[in-house]
């Protein structure tokens, strides 16, 4: 597979603006063994950290951006745990690589700590998938190129009911027909419940955790989880509890046992779990999530990506290799060959969309959020899931859901 590295640069404002990326960014400099080099565009080495299957799926198309661009391109291949406190570590020493791979909810904190640098996509944010570029976006500036998404969305046992459930109240009517142990799993944790799996019913009821700008990105000073949509959220919640429908007792491995053992048609799950699913002969079919409140039950997304560090001396090439390569069609394919995981480039998705789970899980997270990648998100964490777990458990709804905002709102001010 070959990648053509000739398409021009996007416009003259890409240029410019590249211009000054690199001016701005050209200070510290990254000089360890770990990090990139100092050289000259003409013989510079861009170091790219990544993880074994990203290496995989590079190397076979990287020698065209090499040998185009007259550089060397080294891929060092770091654990996925470590990659987020290494780069986090080394770049404000001028150590570290050029560009990373990373989630976009480690955003706030890298742009807040001065880690990375905006890249210039110019024309070419309009070919990603709106919720992508969205994930990467911080204060009106793009920080990464994203290359995949993630969400859950509803899988079915088609074998067990033959259409997917408009409404919460049809699926467990349908999974109650089917005559299984359980009407519906999600997988969830005693103590903290799960509020990334069962955000989608939460903003079917329209609450979300922060209010959102017209970018798509999150304002932290708008605290919306406690408002009247999220109090309608949470009396539904503690209605589902009592009716054994959303059940704390089913943790994330019972609820997969359960559903691949066909003793329920629906699990809120994740890709990650669609090969074993396959693996035990199950019939399945992704849905959208079914709507709790009435309005569209929107999950929240995760999206992969890549940054550039914010000392690299090589911040116009690392521009290039985002936009210009890892940007391609050919490449996003390669990543999502490896990852099997929707492509953040809409074409690429759309040649991904010819395998229908992939095309479940996108059309689902197209409809979704991104997870907000603010500081301000990690002050709910704590209380959000204790506070689902314990409204589930026979808790009054009210007064939790009203303890919780209140907490959230006073560790942020704290």
């Amino acid at each position: 597979m070959r990648v053509n590295m000739k398409r021009a640069l996007a416009t003259g404002a890409f240029i410019a603006g590249s211009a000054l990326l690199l001016a701005g960014c050209a200070g510290g400099g990254a000089d360890s063994t770990d990090g990139g080099g100092g050289e000259s565009e003409s013989d510079a080495t861009l170091t790219v950290w990544v993880d074994q299957n990203r290496a995989d799926a590079l190397e076979g198309t990287i020698s065209d951006f090499e040998e185009e661009n007259g550089v060397t391109v080294d891929l060092v291949v770091k654990q996925n745990e470590k990659i987020r406190d290494d780069f986090t570590a080394q770049v404000p020493t001028g150590k570290g690589p050029d560009v990373t791979i990373g989630a976009h909810d480690w955003l706030g904190s890298f742009v807040q700590d001065g880690l990375v640098a905006p890249i210039e996509l110019g024309d070419s944010a309009s070919a990603f998938q709106e919720v992508a570029i969205s994930a990467f976006t911080y204060d009106g500036k793009v920080y990464g190129l994203p290359y995949a998404t993630e969400n859950v969305a509803l899988m079915r046992n088609v074998d067990l009911v033959s259409e997917a459930p408009a409404t919460f109240d049809d699926m467990i009517a349908a999974g109650t027909a089917a005559g299984t142990k359980y009407p519906f799993v999600v997988g969830l944790d005693p103590a903290n419940a799960d509020p990334y799996h069962l955000y989608g019913f939460q903003t079917s009821f329209g609450n979300s955790v922060f209010a959102q700008n017209a970018d798509g990105s999150y304002d932290g000073s708008q605290l919306t989880v406690g408002d009247e949509a999220g109090q309608a959220f949470a009396a539904w919640l503690g209605q589902q509890g009592a009716a054994g429908a959303i059940n704390l007792n089913l943790t994330q491995d019972l609820a997969k046992e359960a559903f691949n053992a066909g003793e329920s048609p629906f699990i809120l799950t994740g890709p990650w779990n669609t090969t074993d699913a396959e693996a035990k002969g199950i019939n399945i079919a992704i849905d959208p999530i079914p709507t709790a409140g009435g309005e569209t039950a929107s999950p929240f997304v995760g999206v992969q990506g890549f940054y550039v560090n914010a000392k690299s001396e090589n911040a116009l090439l690392a521009n290039q290799f985002l936009v210009n390569y890892i940007g391609t069609e050919e490449v996003q394919y390669a990543l999502y060959e490896a990852g099997n995981r929707p492509p953040a480039l809409t074409s690429a998705y759309e040649k991904a969309a010819e395998d229908p789970i992939i095309k479940g899980f996108g059309d689902v997270g197209a409809t979704g959020f991104p997870m907000p990648s603010i500081p301000e998100m990690g002050s709910v964490w704590e209380f959000w899931g204790v506070a689902e777990a314990a409204i589930i458990g026979g808790a009054d709804p009210a007064a939790t859901w009203t303890k919780m905002a209140e907490d959230i709102q006073a560790k942020i001010d704290g």
